[in-house]
Order: structure tokens, then sequence, then C-alpha cells
């Protein structure tokens, strides 16, 4: 059965079925898209500059390029039609030696990301696991490193420090079952995009 006319107003009760929403949901897509929320996360990416993506645009190009189409690109987020653009695949050398493979976004796909990030971290990362050190606010790889020079001067008998994307690589699981590392596994973003 059809309903007579398409509701264009979202509903503030229960979807059917007696599912309700989680209670933080209701406000994330308008925190998300707040004009405060979209400014720090445009100034975020215009202070880290960095390197244009795929599409050649530069951090000193974004502010006048969203005056200009902002409108259509939230009107694609709004309605789920939204597509980052692919990922400029950079090697950089490793300290180590070899190379790095880097992923460099759109400065425009940077700004939906950085919003993003602002909106969800602080929902989930005060669950995270307190030993946990990568990609975390106010945390870097000193705090880790300190932190794993106190379990050994305390008396740890041991400490693990995990590159998981380097792990994943070189196993055997990966190696049998697929042939080769996560990228040759199609887990990486990688090779989506080469």
């Amino acid at each position: 059965m059809k309903p007579e006319g398409a509701r264009r107003e979202r509903s503030n009760g229960p979807a059917p079925g007696d599912t309700a929403a989680h209670p933080a949901e209701a406000g994330l897509w308008e925190q998300l898209l707040s004009r405060e929320n979209l400014a720090a996360a445009l100034r975020r990416v215009e202070q880290n500059a960095g390197a244009p993506g795929i599409d050649g645009m530069s951090t000193k190009e974004l502010r006048p390029w969203l005056f200009e189409l902002w409108p259509q690109v939230r009107s694609a987020l709004e309605a789920g039609t939204y597509r980052p653009l692919p990922v400029r695949r950079v090697m950089i050398p490793k300290p180590s030696g070899g190379l790095r493979k880097l992923g460099v976004p759109a400065v425009v796909d940077r700004l939906i990301c950085q919003a993003i990030a602002q909106v969800l971290t602080p929902v989930f990362d005060p669950h995270f696991h307190p030993h946990s050190f990568g990609f975390r606010p106010g945390r870097s790889q000193h705090h880790a490193v300190r932190r794993a020079r106190q379990f050994i001067a305390d008396g740890a008998a041991w400490c693990a420090d995990l590159d998981l994307d380097s792990f994943l690589e070189s196993s055997s699981h990966c190696q049998r079952v697929h042939g080769g590392g996560v990228e040759q596994a199609g887990f990486g973003v990688w090779d989506q995009y080469s």
C-alpha cells in the first residue's frame, strides 16, 4: 500500500517496529552540518594545509570553492548521494628505508572528514582503551613510548608495539588465503584507486 502523499519532513517518533534511535543520533547530523562545526573544520583543514588531492584543489582554493558550491555538496550529503573523490596515491620514503604509501584526499573530502571527526570523537573516544595512542586527540607516539617505559620500570615482562598494517602484510593467513598482504587481499584503499 502506497502512502497518499510524499512526506518531506523528518519524523520525531521511533521507526516502525518499536526500534528507537540511539539518543545521541538525533542531533549528530545537525551537529555535523552546523555552521560552527563546519567553520571549525574549515579552519583546521586550512591550518593543516597539505598537498592537493586528485582534483588538484589546494587548501587555499577551498574557501572560495565552498562559497560557490557548498549548497550542492550539502544537498548531496543530506540526500545520501555524496561520493568522495578517489584518493591520490603518493609514495614517500620511510626513515628505515623503503617507501610508505600515502593517500591524499581531496580538500573538500578532508573538510567533511574533519567535520565528522569533530562530532564523533567526543562520542567514541572516551570508550577507547586507556593504553591506545594511535590517532587520538592529545596523544602521540611520544606518550606511547613514555607509557611503555613506565610499564618496563614497573617490572612488566614484555611490551608490544603493533602496526596493524605491517602486521597484516606479513600475516601467514593473508599470504595463504589471498596470496599476499592486505592490499593484495582487497582490504586496502590503495587498490581501489590504482
